[in-house]
C-alpha cells in the first residue's frame, strides 16, 4: 500500500471520528474545567449566592446588579495567593476580572451549600 493510499484511509477514519465525536457530545451541556480556577469558579456558579450587608451597599454605590456578579464568576480568574483554602468549613477565594473597563474584586466565601459574597470592590 502506497504512503498516499494509507494517509486517505487514516484522514477518512479521522473524520469519521469526528463527526461521530461531535454527534454524541454536541447536544450536551459538556465542560472540561480541569484548571483550579475553572472547577472552583464553576463551583461557585452552582451553589445559591447570598450577599453580606457590605457587598450589597458596595453594589448599590458602584450600581453593580446580580448580572455582573454572575459574569465575573464565569470570566474571572482567582488569585490564590489572596485566597484562604486552608480552612476545613468555608473556604474562601479572591475573585478578579474585568468587566466594561472596570477591574472588579470579589471576595467569596464558599460553603457547602451557599457563595457567600463578602466584598465587591471596584478598583482602578
Amino acid at each position: 500500500m502506497k504512503l498516499a493510499q494509507r494517509l486517505f484511509y487514516y484522514l477518512g477514519g479521522f473524520a469519521i471520528g469526528l463527526i461521530l465525536l461531535f454527534f454524541f457530545l454536541g447536544g450536551k451541556k459538556t465542560s472540561c474545567d480541569y484548571s483550579p480556577t475553572a472547577r472552583v469558579l464553576k463551583n461557585l456558579r452552582v451553589k445559591e449566592r447570598k450577599f453580606s450587608e457590605k457587598a450589597l451597599i458596595a453594589m448599590k454605590t458602584y450600581q453593580l446588579d446580580t448580572a455582573v456578579i454572575s459574569a465575573l464568576l464565569t470570566k474571572g480568574s482567582v488569585d490564590f495567593s489572596k485566597s484562604n483554602t486552608k480552612l476545613d468549613s468555608c473556604k474562601t477565594y479572591h475573585i478578579e476580572g474585568e468587566i466594561d473597563t472596570d477591574i472588579i474584586n470579589l471576595l467569596v466565601e464558599n460553603c457547602d451549600s451557599i457563595a457567600k459574597i463578602k466584598t465587591v470592590k471596584i478598583v482602578n
